[in-house]
């Protein structure tokens, strides 16, 4: 039987690594030498040309990161990889909790040292060689430190978690570690940027001037209460530019990166503040949480029916059955599962980010939302023409030209 479970998990493997290389095929064949004529006034021929470049090279590089992951794994499978480490922390320590950290923690530290040189050369020379690294050396190595300190912490308290729901409370093991993620989730969700954010980055309350006061008169006219405006400093890591909120109810704050404010003119600005209140006023923070909350109960409840089938951890490779290692191989087994809510879940958000450019449209803000949207996408390279099954696939927003269509039809109408 466990061979069988092999060769299914050695399935999904290839076939996961086969059609995301032939998606990225698709993606950069779509691409066009000539400037389209929707591109006109969007992108000038010069810029073009360098964003289709910089597209062809990180899809290169990430074809050659991809299959060398794809080879460790494989290697890891046959040569029973997963079962050595095993045997190592069964030899460390009898306690069934300590090994599953261990166990995890080896794989993680152990993976994420491998692709070290790949993170660096990814940062310092493909985003240096396009404009848009910031990051120094210095801050490299403390977040990757800082990374690791909160994935011990954050990870490892939820593994024991989760572990102990299963051996403590049976049946009820999925129920439990639902109500348990239910209340993580609701508190990162209010404290994230009080807590995790200011390990990585400074966030300052945006100074009194014409940009905030745009911002909380916009707040006022939308019916939408604004205390809490932060600026971000971004341009620390990165030219990229950003918006988002964070929190819930009281607890909710503004975060503009300091690039943000840089790149776009003041209307543009509000007009993405506009977009981003319009996911409050829909209920899309609220809806995205309980599908994300639905799908992980769906997981769990598949979790508690098959992780103690010995034939998944021998299929890994282990002499004998244990949690964490049918809980790695049921991760494996999960994908094709989790690429399919994967999939309805960016239809989801698709049809939310459209409601959110009408919320600003209707506000006056449209063509500024636009504008904004172009300046940003010409600044960041993006690809404005990619291939459609990779849209469908991968995006959990429409592409610029989507948006821009969508948002001019409606003013038209």
């Amino acid at each position: 039987m466990y061979s069988t479970v092999f060769y299914f998990i050695i399935g999904i493997i290839v076939f996961d690594f086969v059609f995301e290389n032939i998606l990225d095929y698709l993606n950069v064949k779509n691409m066009k030498a000539v400037l389209p004529d929707e591109l006109r006034g969007v992108y000038d021929a010069d810029k073009y040309a360098r964003s289709q470049k910089y597209e062809k090279e990180k899809t290169r590089f990430s074809f050659f990161t991809g299959a060398l992951s794809f080879v460790v794994i494989l290697l890891m499978m046959f040569l029973k990889g997963f079962g050595y480490i095993d045997d190592i922390v069964s030899d460390i320590s009898d306690n069934q909790y300590i090994r599953a950290l261990l166990f995890f923690g080896f794989i993680g530290v152990g993976s994420d040292i491998i692709s070290i040189p790949f993170q660096l050369y990814s940062t310092f020379v493909i985003e240096e060689k396009y404009g848009f690294n910031k990051t120094t050396v210095g801050t490299f190595i403390t977040d990757k430190i800082k990374s690791w300190l909160l994935g011990a912490i954050i990870g490892g308290g939820l593994l024991l978690f989760i572990m102990w729901a299963f051996n403590e409370t049976g049946v009820w093991f999925w129920a439990i570690v639902m109500a348990g993620l239910t209340i993580f989730t609701v508190f990162m969700n209010m404290f994230y940027s009080k807590l995790i954010v200011p390990l990585f980055n400074k966030q300052m309350p945006l100074e009194e001037g014409s940009l905030r006061s745009r911002l909380l008169k916009f707040g006022e006219e939308a019916g939408f209460k604004i205390e809490n405006i932060f600026v971000i400093d971004g341009s620390k890591r990165s030219t990229k530019a950003n918006a988002y909120f964070s929190g819930l109810g009281p607890k909710k704050r503004i975060v503009l990166y300091d690039t943000l404010i840089d790149d776009l003119e003041e209307e543009e600005v509000v007009a993405v503040l506009a977009h981003e209140i319009g996911h409050y006023k829909h209920g899309h923070i609220y809806s995205g949480m309980v599908i994300s909350l639905v799908q992980t109960g769906i997981m769990l409840f598949l979790l508690s029916v098959f992780v103690t089938a010995p034939a998944l951890s021998l299929a890994m490779g282990a002499t004998q059955q244990s949690f964490y290692m049918g809980l790695l191989a049921f991760g494996l087994l999960y994908s094709p599962v989790s690429s399919i809510t994967g999939l309805f879940s960016n239809i989801y958000s698709r049809k939310h980010e459209y409601e959110a450019d009408k919320f600003a449209n209707l506000y006056g803000y449209g063509k500024q939302l636009i504008s904004g949207l172009i300046k940003l996408s010409v600044k960041n390279l993006s690809n404005l023409t990619p291939h459609w099954l990779y849209v469908f696939i991968n995006y959990s927003h429409p592409t610029l030209l989507q948006r821009k269509e969508r948002i001019e039809k409606e003013l038209r109408d």
